[in-house]
């Protein structure tokens, strides 16, 4: 009789322990209360970003969304930047899916099937690119392809350049040339 009460008693456990452990259920509307919504949204977007009162990047996008907490912006769908020199003439142009901005510092990442094309006849295709505009430099950390306005073609991973892509550099270089 003893074990037979030792065994309910077990048994009575191993399913409070179970029942117990079990994942909450959580409704459709419990689940709204858990999801960060944006502080604004806008479709059909353009932006200036400025540095000292000049115009450095003009920016163009399907939709906006902002979070005012954060100080953040992101902007999707056919993504268009134009950056511009001190003198606000326009130097070089950016397509990307995605981009987010640090509204605090208008530090801006690219995302997504970025081409970036200079006036001055130089092109970068990567697929995340940085933008810090208090320094005046686009970069990443990825693979990158750029093609010259000789059209030699180069390949690499990681790439740092001025905005007009004048002064430009592949951290980690590859491929084969005939020169």
């Amino acid at each position: 009789m003893l074990q037979l009460n030792k065994l309910k008693i077990f048994v009575i456990i191993v399913i409070s322990f179970f029942i117990s452990c079990n994942t909450p259920v959580v409704n459709e509307n419990q689940y709204e209360e858990l999801v960060e919504h944006p502080d604004h949204e806008s479709w059909d977007v353009r932006i200036t970003i400025t540095n000292a009162g000049i115009k450095r990047a003009y920016i163009e996008a399907d939709y906006l969304e902002q979070y005012n907490n954060k100080h953040f912006i992101s902007l999707e769908k056919n993504v268009k930047i134009d950056f511009y020199d001190a003198d606000e003439k326009r130097i070089s142009n950016l397509s990307a899916d995605k981009a987010e901005i640090n509204e605090r510092t208008n530090f801006l990442r690219a995302i997504n099937n970025i081409i970036v094309e200079s006036d001055s006849g130089v092109t970068l295709f990567t697929d995340t690119l940085s933008w810090d505009n208090a320094r005046e430099l686009i970069f990443t950390e990825d693979s990158v392809m750029i093609t010259t306005e000789t059209n030699d073609t180069l390949y690499g991973i990681g790439f740092e350049s001025d905005v007009n892509m004048e002064r430009w550099k592949i951290l980690k270089p590859r491929g084969v040339t005939s020169r």
